[in-house]
Formats: structure tokens, sequence, C-alpha cells
């Protein structure tokens, strides 16, 4: 009886730890279903192409709205602006309207809530990553210290006196190795002139690329952007000390044009007109940064409208190396303050 029982038992047990495996399954299962849905949607919900055509003129007037407005203390946020606007087109500023850009900033100033209008939040997502540090608060060095301003914080990628000659190839035909289009912006100057840090970032790439030789790869503070700086100089590419994973702050000299490249053996020369290459990737997931997902957009634009920004640099006699003439901080969230002179 003892053995009949025992083996009875046993078996209810089995039968309730089967029943009790799929009761507990039939509940996990919707709940982890529900999660990896989610997890996907995620994944799926982040942008995928953006295209950003504001030309010079209407970045300028946007620009210059949003500091004469932050000084007078009615703040209109040039990003604000400019995507009710790319929105109000469907991104096309071929239909720009002054008359359009005057009262958007006049209901902006009135406190109207913009981002009703149709598409109008693609579009300030879109144009914050590629804007996004431009414009805020930072300090510049003067002759009595430090002063506060707030503006413009980014810079030209050449320096200040150096001259360049540049026009739109964004999307021209590129063929060594295979044939792609050119997802960057190439400004031709002169073997050695200084190339300047857009933004403030993080070195994230540094060293030899066949196609880009001598690069560098940028990455903002918010991740949104990747400044990709390529054909730099042989035997001396970058400002000297500079290391993967270093903190650099927009205006700092971070190379110099070359024309290295378009080969598969390091520190060759294979660009026939030294240039800069510059470009931005913007990266809303990580998935994006490498791949056939790559973002990259037009700066021909941008570049032009920071012509008029250019860091001042001079160079140091012992090591013949280019400086920023004068200092430049800003307060950077999750950050300490950063302060290079």
């Amino acid at each position: 009886m003892w053995r009949v029982f025992c083996t009875v038992r046993v078996k209810r047990r089995a039968r309730g730890l089967v029943l009790a495996g799929a009761l507990a399954l039939a509940v996990l299962v919707p709940v982890l279903s529900g999660v990896w849905a989610a997890g996907e949607e995620a994944r799926r919900d982040f942008i995928k192409w953006v295209d950003f055509e504001a030309p010079e003129s209407v970045l300028e007037r946007a620009l210059e709205v949003d500091v004469e407005s932050h000084e007078e203390g009615q703040p209109v946020d040039w990003i604000d602006l400019l995507a009710y606007l790319a929105a109000k087109y469907g991104g096309d500023f071929k239909l720009y309207k002054q008359a359009d850009f005057d009262s958007a900033v006049e209901r902006l100033k009135a406190g109207e809530d913009l981002s009703e209008t149709p598409s109008y939040s693609y579009y300030r997502e879109a144009y914050g990553a590629v804007l996004g540090g431009f414009v805020g608060e930072f300090q510049v060095e003067g002759d009595e210290g430090w002063e506060s301003c707030y503006g413009l914080k980014a810079y030209s990628p050449l320096a200040k006196t150096f001259p360049y000659s540049d026009y739109d190839d964004f999307g021209a035909g590129r063929d060594y190795g295979y044939r792609r289009r050119h997802l960057g912006h190439d400004m031709m100057a002169a073997v050695g002139t200084p190339v300047i840090a857009v933004e403030s970032g993080t070195v994230e790439a540094l060293g030899w690329n066949q196609y880009g030789g001598w690069r560098i790869g940028i990455r903002s503070f918010d991740g949104l952007r990747y400044h990709y700086y390529a054909h730099l100089r042989q035997n001396r590419p970058y400002a000297q000390g500079l290391e993967q994973g270093d903190t650099v702050m927009a205006g700092d000299v971070i190379g110099y044009v070359g024309r290295t490249g378009y080969s598969a053996t390091e520190n060759t020369n294979g660009i026939e007109q030294s240039h800069l290459h510059y470009g931005l990737q913007l990266i809303f997931d990580e998935s994006q940064k490498e791949g056939n997902g790559e973002i990259w957009v037009d700066v021909y634009q941008i570049c032009r409208m920071l012509r008029g920004h250019q860091s001042e640099v001079e160079r140091e006699a012992e090591t013949k190396e280019w400086r920023r003439v004068r200092g430049f901080r800003e307060e950077i969230r999750g950050l300490d303050k950063k302060t290079l002179e």
C-alpha cells in the first residue's frame, strides 16, 4: 500500500507541477510577448530618413530672431521656427515666403503653440537632431576675463583667414572601391589648413580608413550627431595629443587638411586635390551608426552659414601647431564645465 500510495502521490505531484508550469506559461507568454513587441515597436519607432533643405538665408534669419528674442526676454527657438516652416512646406523651402516667416515669429512670440501643425513633430525632432547643439549659452575668453554669451556656438570646419572653395556636391557620384553617392561636403583648401571642431563632443573615431584616409569622428554630447572629418594630412594628421575618447570643444583645432585616402595602405596620399571632407550623420538609434540605415544630411547650407563664424587660430613657434586664440567653454549636461584656453 505504501508503494502504491507513494507512486500515486508522485504522479499527482508531477501532474501538479506540469499544470502549474502550464498556467505560469499561459500568464507569462502574453506578458513577455507584450514586452518583446513593445521593444520591437520602440526599435521601429525612430526616424529613418531626414532631408535637410533649409537654405542659408533662412537659417541666418531664424538665428537672428532667436538671439534677438532671447535678449528681449521673449525667446523664440530657431529650431521651433524652422520646424514649423518645414512642416508648412513639406520640407520644400522652394515654397518659402517671408510673410510666412514673419507670421510664425509673431505667433511664437505671442506664445501660440504651433506643434499641432501636421508633421511638425517629425520636423521638430529631425531639425533638432541636425541643429540641436549649435545655439545656446557659452563663455569666451576676453581681455578682462570670461564673457558670458548667447548665440551661435558652432564653428566652420576650417579656421579663420585660411581660404577655401566649395560647392554643393552632396549626392555626387564616387567610384573608388564601388559606385556610391558622396554623403558629405568637400571643402577645397591647402594642405596644413587647420581643421576645426564644429561642435563640442567626444572623439569617437581616430585613425585610418581606406576611403577617408586619416579621419576623425566626433559624437555630440546628446549622441544625435556624428561629425566626420576625412582626408587629413599625411604623417601629422591630428592636433598634437588628440586621442580617441578625448573631449573637444567647439572651435578647437583637431587636425589638418590633407589628401590621404583611397588606398588600403596606411598614410597614403591617394586623393588628387587636397580638401576636407566634412560629413554630418544623424543617429536616432545605435542601429543606424553603421550599415544601410545610416542618415547623412547635406551640410552645404550649414557650412555657408558657418562661414561667418570661423575659429581664430595662431601658430605656436615651438611645436608648429595651430591653437585657438580665444578660450571657449560651455556647460554640458552630465559633465563638468570644460575649459580650454
